[in-house]
């Protein structure tokens, strides 16, 4: 067996619409194409030898043991690969348990899909069960050394990628409440929201937080004077930067006991405390030097440590702090019992445990120093011995629950303190004999103020009741009834997704002052090119959702993003699916329009419950997409009597049509006239059909989304299907005695819809056609054949890429369906340079492989009254080719205006039904 390909899904997909951390596996099985398990002597007992815990899995048969009958009875090795995949995983501590195998058109190539929690792990798992499966086959073990080994890999692969507590649990209220959210993995934050409603978070730092508040509570020292001058009960104490200055400082103080610690510090690093000698002034001294270059020299008080948490300038959560220690046993020594101690299932390393692992280092020795013991030490039974001076939860210390306890005064002080300083959220430190009383009455005092604390110790105490703190700090970053989200319209189909992407764009453009939209040439934000080039997948749409001007998102969302990555967002408010038709048929194991359809339809399936899936009543792939729809459904087509249209309407529901040459929106017993395609430049007059189906869909796109009928006629009026606003888009420019017509067109579908146009031209008829070189031969063969029932004259070209077919060779199968259709026709032109006679047969064509030099010879060689249509694989190029014969202008759809007689109706009718149920004609 081996691995061709791996891939990481992210997003809703082809695979699960819920499930979108996704590992795809394409695995060559070789030599066990042929091979069940029940084939392979012994692999059963072998695999459950290894993976026991395997008994789990109840995969089809839905009962514990599931999985292991199917390898008993014979499945194949992908099948396998799967199920071992997602177990390593879950031994790992990542529990995941959806996956799916299927066998691809290629025989013994399979599709392999497992779910992960961390990608890297996801990965690694694929991987470490084909070792497992191979090494069972050809040794009849895997060796335990072996499994450890991945075990331990994985484990630290998920220790790597833990976020840490505090953004953990941020983000799993930001789940619990709707709110989208992503890893911005360049600056290391993370977004919830969508758009210009979005919020930035790092940990417990928010877009909330106050800069100059942050800076305060990192001073220390800075700190303790402002909250002394607003007469807070702080620590006495001064802050030092030389060796010299602390013997005057101590004294100052009155003696000992004292504290020393880092002027710039956090998590507890480089604090000594109760020091009662000069002996140890001096390490303490040191070692606050190796944090900050300013040391703080304090009082030391006497009592507990306590952390208070403000958010929002409201107190949400008390902990009381106690540091790393143990307890004796009067049978085991000091070392002995941290050694059981850290074998607590609650202990690890990173923030993602509730408890730290303890570490015995320099400082454990000065602490035990201090209480007279040493690591081989057996402390007497219930005798404390405490192994840090601080009580951070990193150095392995506990919290208990006090939010209960705290006397109102000391909630208010606190309180206070957030203000004084100026943080949104505030970690305020108290040391205190007694919690539940005034801190003038327990000779309490606030000690520090810090920004960013870390949530852990409240949501998980080691003792008392763990608190939601990251429920308060989200209701600040988004009070009740605040958006979290801009609207998301996802359009996809094998036709026409970009001009219908530009055509909502500038419909919402009236609506909005920021649209941002991705399409097949760039992404554009507020109407200025931000990236130029095909921007249709995940990681395009993603800059749209991350950018924080952005009101609305429009994004062209095609196959490859889908199958490649998923869709960058788990919701849309609405889905767009303009049709189905044979295109990149053969790419990405997507072999039938069927599975191609399916793909598709993931849009639509990603549709919010509140949401609208626009759905194409003509294409029957389309249409039958309604039923795995989550939201509501609304149809257009071009016919306005199609049934399932009428039904739709009967029963409630919404849907565009086109009747009577308006375009036109029935709602309930309402019929919404829009606008007559006369007057619909993007149509030419009424005379491009597929146009008409885009304008119908980006209308009823619109309106579900609450933009007016008027809004939606005025942006059907401004809309051209110029190179200006949707370049290689049914370009048409006049070059006074001919016209050119430029479109993206690639697929039979795609020229077919062209072709509907062309066949109606008055004059001779000339196309430069060509292909894609991934497309398989019998799609290429079908553009000649196309291209041969609606030109008079034909210029193959080919593609600057030829997508790994060898030169020369798309332009052959595309000769292929020409003469399929033009037997007596042969091509009379090889090479760059020849000219063509101009009287040929009809449909002659010729072979010019350059697409430049092909598209300049049909300018320069054009007919009088000809229309030039040129299918570039550049269509900047061909534009710029075009505009240096200068163009009379550059998209004459007035050429096809006819007046349109109001016969005294108004332009805009709301019609109620009559009684029949079918609607009255306009």
């Amino acid at each position: 067996m081996k691995i061709l390909q791996t891939q990481t899904l992210r997003g809703p997909n082809y695979w699960s619409i819920r499930r979108s951390k996704l590992i795809l596996v394409r695995l060559d099985l070789e030599e066990l194409a042929d091979r069940p398990s029940d084939t392979i002597e012994g692999f059963h007992d072998r695999l459950v030898a290894v993976l026991p815990s395997l008994d789990e899995h109840h995969c089809s048969p839905g009962c514990k043991g599931g999985f292991l009958s199917r390898v008993r009875e014979g499945t194949m090795m992908g099948h396998i690969l799967e199920h071992v995949a997602l177990e390593l995983q879950t031994l790992a501590g990542m529990p995941v348990g959806f996956g799916r195998t299927r066998e691809t058109a290629t025989p013994g190539v399979y599709q392999v899909v497992i779910e992960y929690q961390i990608e890297t792990a996801g990965r690694y798992a694929a991987r470490a069960a084909l070792r497992l499966c191979q090494s069972i086959i050809e040794m009849g073990t895997y060796p335990q050394a072996e499994l450890d080994r991945d075990l331990e890999d994985l484990i630290k692969m998920r220790n790597d990628a833990a976020q840490g507590a505090s953004t953990e649990a941020l983000v799993k209220e930001a789940e619990t409440m709707g709110i989208p959210w992503m890893h911005l993995e360049t600056c290391d934050l993370f977004q919830l929201g969508y758009g210009k409603h979005q919020k930035r978070v790092q940990a417990a730092l928010t877009s909330h937080s106050n800069i100059l508040g942050v800076e305060i509570a990192c001073d220390k020292e800075k700190t303790k004077k402002i909250l002394a001058a607003m007469g807070v009960p702080v620590p006495v104490g001064m802050t030092i930067y030389s060796f010299n200055e602390l013997a005057a400082a101590i004294d100052r103080l009155g003696g000992y006991p004292i504290v020393i610690k880092p002027l710039n510090g956090n998590h507890g690093r480089g604090i000594t405390i109760d020091i009662r000698d000069w002996e140890h002034a001096e390490i303490g001294y040191d070692r606050a030097r190796e944090v900050s270059s300013g040391v703080i020299v304090e009082h030391f008080y006497q009592g507990r440590d306590h952390r208070i948490l403000v958010v929002n300038h409201k107190v949400v959560a008390v902990a009381e702090r106690v540091p790393a220690h143990v307890i004796g046993d009067g049978k085991l020594t000091i070392r002995e019992l941290v050694d059981r101690e850290n074998q607590d299932v609650r202990r690890g390393t990173g923030h993602d445990n509730m408890l730290t692992t303890i570490e015995l280092d320099d400082s454990t020795d000065e602490m035990l120093r201090l209480q007279g013991v040493t690591l081989t030490t057996v402390l007497p039974p219930e005798r404390v011995c405490y192994l840090r001076a601080t009580a951070n939860l990193s150095t392995g210390g506990i919290a208990i629950d006090r939010t209960d306890e705290i006397h109102p005064e000391t909630v208010w002080m606190a309180e206070r303190v957030s203000h004084i300083i100026g943080l949104d959220i505030a970690g305020i430190d108290v040391i205190t004999t007694d919690i539940t009383k005034t801190l003038r009455e327990a000779d309490g005092t606030i000690v520090e103020v810090n920004a960013a604390p870390g949530l852990r110790m409240h949501i998980s105490p080691s003792q008392g009741v763990g608190r939601n703190v990251a429920a308060p700090i989200l209701q600040m970053l988004f009070p009740p009834n605040t958006p979290t989200r801009i609207p998301i319209v996802s359009i996809t189909g094998t036709n026409g997704k970009t001009t219908t992407t530009r055509l909502i764009a500038h419909i919402f453009s009236q609506m909005y002052d920021s649209v941002g939209y991705t399409t097949t040439d760039g992404i554009y934000i507020g109407g200025r090119l931000v990236e130029k080039g095909d921007t249709t997948g995940p990681q395009s749409a993603q800059v749209i959702l991350q950018d924080p001007t952005v009101d609305i998102a429009i994004l062209e969302t095609a196959r490859g993003g889908i199958l490649r990555s998923g869709l960058a967002f788990q919701h849309c408010d609405v889905g767009v699916v303009l049709n189905v038709a044979a295109d990149h048929l053969g790419l990405g194991d997507i072999e039938t329009i069927d599975q191609l359809a399916r793909v598709k339809a993931v849009v639509a399936e990603a549709v919010r419950a509140d949401g609208y899936a626009i759905l194409n009543a003509d294409d029957e792939r389309v249409a039958d997409m309604a039923d795995q729809v989550r939201g509501k459904v609304a149809y257009f087509s071009m016919d306005a009597d199609n049934p399932l249209v009428r039904s739709h309407v009967q029963r409630g529901g919404i849907a565009a049509v086109y009747t009577q040459d308006y375009i036109t929106i029935l709602q309930h017993d309402w019929v919404h006239r829009i606008e007559n395609v006369d007057r619909v430049p993007l149509t030419l007059g009424g005379r491009v059909p597929f146009m008409i189906a885009n304008a119908l869909a980006a209308s009823l796109a619109a309106f579900v989304q609450g933009v007016s009928v008027e809004h939606i006629r005025a942006a059907l009026r401004s809309f051209r299907a110029s190179a200006q606003q949707t370049p290689g888009r049914m370009n048409l420019f006049d070059l006074g005695s001919y016209h050119v017509l430029v479109d993206y067109a690639h697929n039979p579908a795609g020229y077919e819809a062209v072709g509907s146009f062309v066949k109606n031209w008055t004059g001779p008829a000339i196309g430069v056609v060509g292909g894609p070189g991934d497309r398989r031969d019998e799609d290429l063969i079908e553009l000649g054949k196309l291209s041969a029932t609606f030109f008079d004259r034909i210029i193959i070209k080919e593609d600057d890429d030829t997508r790994g077919r060898a030169w020369g060779e798309v332009a052959e199968l595309i000769v292929q369906g020409i003469e399929q259709v033009t037997l007596a026709a042969k091509p009379i032109v090889q090479g760059f340079e020849q000219v063509i006679s101009t009287a040929e047969l009809p449909a002659t064509h010729s072979i010019m492989l350059n697409e430049a030099e092909a598209i300049a010879w049909a300018l320069d060689n054009a007919p009088e009254n000809a229309l030039v249509t040129i299918f570039p694989d550049n269509v900047t190029r061909a534009i710029e080719l075009i505009m240096a014969r200068n163009p009379i202008i550059d998209n004459p759809e007035a050429m096809f205006a006819t007046e349109v007689k109001q016969d005294n109706v108004p332009v805009f009718d709301t019609m109620s039904a009559g009684s029949n149920g079918r609607h009255s004609s306009i």
